[in-house]
């Protein structure tokens, strides 16, 4: 049987704006009306608006059926907050989970990065390639995240856009958004994973964590952590 490749799904360039205009309709402080103005002033085309309104509706404003409550409380931590970073904790943790080949792109971009604080973008264009096919989609779906990383802060594009640079981590401290995003990343990666990785995973490779995940995370109604063997803890989403 022929395996056919896995599902793309995020393909368009979204901005940080547009997705704190997403949360703020979400919340009920905006309206799609508002959302129409933002892109048109962006000088979207038509049909270009249209896909771009597709991924914010997923991102924030209709998520699946199986995210809405994981959106939810997102939307309730970060909405009043109105900045930025926090926008783009937000947007980061809604996109892993939102969309598998957002996540993938990260994880690469976050892998290749760890050593040397930089990675040629044809690097990421490969192992992508190497997973989701050599396929031109494949290619223009990848600069679209890429593209969208960069405006979010997580990245920096040097020389051309060939390289891309990674900035100082963001620091997470309030315990709410550590774990939001913690369960944005279980979410990923679709299964449990040891409590001491969780910090250093490539997926969140924006965003440090500064607080004891631990006891942040025994707080969590909807992360249980299970104890396998004695000095070893797994992280899970309840069932």
């Amino acid at each position: 049987m022929i395996q056919s490749a896995p599902q793309i799904g995020f393909d368009r360039y979204i901005q940080l704006d547009w997705m704190a205009m997403a949360i703020k309709v979400r919340a009920g402080l905006a309206t799609l009306d508002d959302l129409e103005t933002l892109l048109d002033s962006a000088g979207l085309g038509k049909e270009a608006k249209s896909k771009t309104r597709t991924k914010l509706n997923a991102l924030a404003i209709e998520p699946r059926n199986e995210l809405v409550a994981f959106i939810d409380r997102g939307v309730e931590i970060f909405s009043p907050q109105d900045d930025c970073a926090m926008t783009a904790v937000f947007a980061w943790g809604s996109a892993i989970a939102s969309y598998p080949y957002f996540g993938k792109v990260a994880e690469f971009s976050g892998r290749l990065t760890a050593i040397q604080g930089d990675c040629s973008v044809s690097e990421i264009h490969r192992r992508m390639s190497e997973v989701y096919g050599d396929r031109e989609v494949t290619k223009r779906a990848t600069q679209a995240v890429i593209q969208t990383q960069a405006n979010w802060g997580a990245i920096e594009r040097v020389e051309n856009g060939k390289r891309l640079n990674r900035p100082p981590q963001r620091k997470v401290s309030d315990e709410k958004v550590i774990r939001w995003l913690v369960e944005a990343a279980l979410r990923f990666m679709g299964k449990a994973m040891p409590v001491t990785s969780l910090p250093t995973m490539a997926v969140i490779y924006p965003f440090q964590i500064d607080q004891s995940l631990p006891y942040v995370l025994s707080k969590s109604d909807n992360i249980e952590l299970r104890a396998e063997g004695p000095s070893n803890q797994f992280a899970a989403l309840r069932s």
